[in-house]
């Protein structure tokens, strides 16, 4: 894997298919969905980015997205449910090391779905993504240590805990302690017949 073919893959990413989900290419139209969650202070309580404050500044966002999908330097898909024809999130990779041939996988869900194993079934179709088509050693999911859910979604997909990195990231005027798990190639292909459920 080298820079170069991740930036030909994601200028037009694949469509993926889970059994409720499709994960495809975010959208310009899809800014109301993005608004009603990106809004959401508790939604955002443990990213490193603050809460939309109104709906035009989605839309902005969501133009620069487009200019880094056409460069091939944005790595996340939206997260549709199809029941709903709904974006409900983005699932991706936040970033990548191509001389290790490892990536860090990232997501965010509105918070109207949690509880119903969403991220844990878009998160597992990325990461297939990731071991099959871009064939990387190692994926590996950070979140801020208080995040619980992050963490049980981390274990929900067989990712290893590894530990923590302490006030790794400064976020406002606060150092906070970041959580670290992952999976290597031989251990999701050990799993590859076991494909999990993840039920409501």
């Amino acid at each position: 894997m080298n820079r170069e073919s991740i930036r030909q893959i994601f200028s037009s990413p694949p469509t993926l298919e889970t059994e409720r989900l499709t994960l495809r290419k975010i959208r310009r139209s899809d800014a109301n969905d993005m608004f009603e969650y990106s809004k959401d202070p508790e939604v955002t309580r443990y990213l490193l980015w603050e809460p939309h404050p109104d709906k035009r500044y989605t839309s902005a966002y969501l133009a620069d997205v487009m200019k880094r999908y056409r460069d091939g330097k944005f790595y996340d898909w939206g997260v549709i449910l199809r029941e709903e024809d709904k974006m409900i999130g983005t699932c991706g990779f936040t970033r990548f090391s191509p001389d290790d041939d490892s990536a860090e996988c990232g997501y965010v869900l509105n918070r109207a779905y949690w509880g119903m194993g969403i991220a844990c079934e878009a998160l597992f179709a990325v990461m297939n993504f990731g071991f099959t088509t871009l064939s990387l050693h190692r994926i590996e999911c950070r979140y801020m240590i208080e995040n619980e859910r992050s963490r049980r979604v981390t274990e929900k997909v067989g990712m290893t805990y590894e530990g923590t990195l302490r006030d790794a990231v400064r976020v406002g005027d606060r150092y906070r302690t970041v959580g670290v798990a992952s999976m290597l190639a031989r251990e999701f292909f050990e799993k590859r017949g076991y494909i999990p459920k993840f039920q409501r």
